[in-house]
């Protein structure tokens, strides 16, 4: 048991909205709007209290992340016979901030109850509840059309002469299939030029598949020339490729020495990846959900 691993999570902007009613009498909110009540004002306590629950969340339920809070918003209401806590929480990070938003209006609603205890004996919190919440990979606009086909292409001297197996290539495959790709093909070349390119138009004209990743040839050695290949072979240059460094270069320094490029050819996108296992998983990682809305812009269904 313990928190959920989400160091291959991006950061997505994340947001939610809580609520918390506390029920009293008629008389209470009468003294509360008259500013009689005997431990001050409500209002202002309520706010404060909801604001530092939401920042100390996770040192109160055991399992929650550490999460850095860019925004919080309390509102506190008198109505006819309650009084209801709202707060908004919005973060940039890896998981979302539901918890910190109902542990904020839990605490702004104890505080209420703390404070009219002494004149009001029917005091009651009558609901928690989550009001909405956005972010993460379900709020990422996807492709929602046909079924989408993929390719996985090994650039290695090494796996092309039976030296070493391959494990980056196949765990290509796999997380395609698990974001919904069917893997029509799955190919072995030589680091060379020529090699790479012409298999990179056959996947691209020839089987009309809609995005190729390729595995290795990334990097500075003497034999790593797939950017070369792909920069010959792609129409438009997409800046996805940036997208995984910044990714990669949060969790090793050497990520920023990989030259993978990405690109448009046709209706098909080419993405280079690095050749280990670790550098696929977390490229891939990257890589979706937000790759899957450019095969609805190639199709002309807009942004």
């Amino acid at each position: 048991m313990g928190m959920f691993d989400v160091a291959d999570k991006t950061d997505t902007l994340r947001t939610a909205v809580a609520q918390a009613i506390v029920i009293v009498s008629s008389e209470t909110i009468r003294l509360v709007r008259e500013g009689k009540s005997p431990k001050g004002d409500i209002v202002e306590a309520a706010r404060v209290a909801a604001t530092m629950a939401a920042k100390r969340t996770s040192d109160l339920i055991p399992y929650c992340h550490p999460i850095p809070l860019d925004y919080i918003h309390v509102e506190v209401n008198l109505k006819e016979a309650s009084i209801e806590v709202q707060v908004e929480v919005k973060t940039i990070w890896k998981t979302g901030v539901e918890v910190e938003a109902l542990v904020a209006v839990s605490i702004g609603a104890l505080t209420v109850y703390d404070m009219l205890k002494p004149i009001d004996k029917t005091l009651s919190i009558g609901s928690v509840r989550l009001l909405s919440k956005t972010g993460g990979i379900k709020g990422v606009s996807g492709f929602s059309g046909r079924q989408l086909k993929a390719a996985v292409l090994v650039v290695s001297d090494s796996v092309s002469c039976g030296e070493r197996e391959d494990r980056s290539g196949r765990l290509a495959v796999e997380v395609l299939e698990r974001y919904g790709f069917v893997v029509d093909s799955y190919g072995v070349v030589f680091d060379d030029v020529g090699k790479i390119e012409a298999e990179l138009k056959r996947f691209c004209d020839d089987l009309k598949l809609d995005l190729v990743v390729t595995c290795g040839g990334t990097g500075l050695g003497p034999r790593d020339v797939t950017p070369e290949a792909t920069l010959r072979v792609v129409e438009r240059e997409i800046f996805v490729s940036e997208a995984l460094r910044v990714y990669g270069q949060r969790r090793t320094p050497m990520a920023m020495l990989s030259r993978g490029v990405s690109g448009v050819r046709g209706c098909a996108v080419i993405v280079n990846l690095p050749g280990s296992p670790r550098a696929v998983s977390e490229g891939l990682a990257a890589l979706f959900p937000g790759i899957l809305h450019v095969f609805a812009m190639l199709e002309g269904q807009g942004h």
